[in-house]
């Protein structure tokens, strides 16, 4: 849990940073295989329009950008506040055999080092909830897309139907945490034990409606919304005004 005024990009780095060795197989783990399959649904809403340049913010181990890079012609450029994701994500594109197609930097989602309109595509994932200010994030994140270009984004939920958010409960404040030691330690335990409360707690402050008047308000319109996997994943899709 994050305690009221820590700054929360120092919390993010010190959630994550002994994460990364296993972080790609206990992501697929403690989503139940869900998580490949919602970074493909984000990607789905920006590939059809074919970018030849892509931002990728809280790219992690660079999952999405791979992702990205199999689907378009596209250099994507992978943004992270964590090294230890990043060391591992250069890993996995060396791996792959894309050194020449993905960037990754360590930088802040609230300051890009990046002028206006510099990429024809955005994606980011499991973002907002590490920010101290959603909708200021969102409008320097939009600032970085041409008009007209795809923005998506991925993001746990919590599930609006009652006997599923039951269910969801109980998963993610006992079974996640259990799953979480038993698989990756200590470290995995604390990542577990974390993430129910704040899911819930983010979406008591910014629910969905809150989320899609954020992104139009930062210039980001044509907004939809996709709940999946009985509603324990959400996929955010946009463009940039102006195109």
């Amino acid at each position: 849990m994050r305690v009221r005024g820590t700054d929360p990009n120092r919390f993010a780095r010190a959630l994550f940073d002994g994460l990364p060795a296993r972080y790609d197989l206990l992501a697929e783990v403690l989503s139940l295989g869900q998580n490949g399959r919602w970074r493909r649904e984000a990607v789905e809403h920006v590939a059809p329009t074919a970018p030849t340049r892509v931002l990728d913010v809280a790219t992690g181990t660079a999952g999405v950008a791979l992702r990205l890079v199999e689907r378009t012609g596209a250099n994507v450029t992978g943004v992270d506040l964590t090294e230890e994701m990043l060391r591992r994500g250069a890993a996995n594109v060396a791996r792959a055999g894309v050194d020449g197609r993905v960037c990754l930097l360590a930088g802040r989602a609230e300051q890009l080092p990046f002028p206006d309109a510099s990429f024809d595509g955005l994606t980011f994932t499991y973002l907002l909830r590490y920010v101290d200010d959603p909708a200021a994030t969102l409008a320097e994140l939009a600032r970085v897309v041409k008009a007209g270009g795809p923005v998506a984004s991925l993001e746990f939920a919590v599930p609006p139907n009652p006997f599923w958010r039951f269910w969801w409960w109980l998963y993610t404040r006992l079974v996640l945490p259990l799953a979480g030691f038993l698989t990756g330690g200590r470290e995995w335990f604390a990542v577990g034990r974390f993430l129910g409360p704040n899911i819930s707690r983010h979406y008591r402050r910014y629910p969905v409606d809150w989320t899609v008047e954020a992104w139009e308000e930062a210039g980001i319109g044509d907004v939809g919304v996709r709940t999946m996997s009985l509603g324990g994943g959400l996929v955010m899709w946009g463009r940039r005004d102006g195109g």
